[in-house]
């Protein structure tokens, strides 16, 4: 059978600068966030009736995730505590024989940028920079499926509560931190996922984390119940 070569036809950014934090499924944090088509796919041609459409099937691949030398037929997925194995097929891990992801995010606008397609889109799972491969609509009479099952992952994640100690509420009403005030609602939405591996997300281990979120280092940590955002910091220089 004959090998195929798949080109990125764009790329797509998001608040997360690295894998850690990034949420688990597409739609489980309000993320506002551009796919930039590359030429010669951000032809305006190319997206016209796109707009009628309220969600897109979006194909990407695991750039960070490294190659695999041989085949891995069980994975560990995070729904199952990361102890637990099940076939690759049977989990959306990252850790695929191609590395390829699918998601459906929400279309909110179409914009035409010095003439360069741009799609602003909502819910992405992906770190910033992510390669897309390709984009379909979504269509609701044979997409949606009511009565489907759902396996292992039946119900949505559990979220827990998000705190700000009294140092990330002084930062946050500092003109240096306003875009994290602005958008304080989805930095909630993403910690609230409890973004430390799953092995350790039914334990309160008093460790502090620091995740890449918003161009800020946001540090926190999580008890049982709770995830406390300790502070912000710059992001490391190159």
């Amino acid at each position: 059978m004959s090998e195929f070569v798949i080109k990125p036809i764009g790329r797509i950014r998001t608040p997360y600068g690295q894998k850690f934090a990034v949420p688990r499924q597409p739609g489980l944090a309000p993320a506002a966030c551009e796919i930039e088509l590359f030429k010669p796919y951000c032809d305006p041609q190319a997206v016209v009736g796109l707009e009628g459409f309220s969600h897109l099937h979006v194909i990407f691949v695991f750039d960070q995730e490294p190659e695999q030398d041989t085949f891995r037929p069980m994975v560990r997925p995070p729904r199952l505590g990361g102890n637990q194995r099940v076939g690759v097929f049977a989990c959306r891990s990252p850790n695929r024989p191609n590395r390829l992801g699918l998601s459906v995010l929400k279309l909110n606008q179409i914009e035409n940028r010095n003439g360069r397609i741009v799609l602003h889109v909502e819910g992405a799972d992906m770190v910033d920079n992510t390669p897309i491969i390709d984009i379909k609509p979504y269509i609701p009479f044979v997409d949606a499926i009511p009565e489907a099952q759902g396996g292992f992952a039946q119900q949505h994640p559990v979220q827990k509560q998000v705190v700000f100690s009294p140092k990330a509420q002084e930062q946050l009403a500092e003109p240096t931190w306003v875009h994290l005030n602005e958008q304080r609602a989805l930095l909630e939405s993403i910690l609230a996922q409890d973004p430390r591996p799953a092995y350790k997300q039914k334990e309160a281990d008093g460790k502090d984390y620091a995740a890449l979120i918003l161009g800020v280092n946001v540090r926190f940590s999580v008890n049982t119940d709770t995830v406390t955002v300790l502070n912000f910091e710059a992001p490391p220089q190159d």
